[in-house]
């Protein structure tokens, strides 16, 4: 599978994450069932899957010998983790 990921994709991810996560917390992660499988399962294929393939992507990362920073994954990550906080406060201001 070859899948490039983007600012945008990465963007979509952060906001999927940020819309997802709540239902998930409020079904699965009361303190009756903290550390459940089904909470952990969810996570992964909900959040931390989606997160991978269109941050990190699957493929290599294509640094050469010698570059320790890849600027590319980092505003990818930036973009995913600024639409995640930006669908937070939109979803906290309609709820006023």
């Amino acid at each position: 599978m070859n899948l490039t990921p983007t600012p945008v994709t990465a963007a979509l991810a952060g906001a999927f994450s940020a819309i997802v996560w709540p239902p998930l917390w409020s079904k699965f992660g009361s303190a009756a069932s903290a550390g459940s499988i089904e909470l952990i399962l969810a996570t992964l294929l909900l959040i931390a899957l989606p997160a991978h393939a269109f941050v990190v992507g699957f493929g290599r990362s294509g640094l050469g010998v010698g570059q320790t920073i890849d600027r590319a994954l980092l505003k990818r990550v930036g973009a995913w983790l600024l639409a995640g906080i930006a669908t937070v406060l939109v979803g906290a201001a309609f709820r006023g």
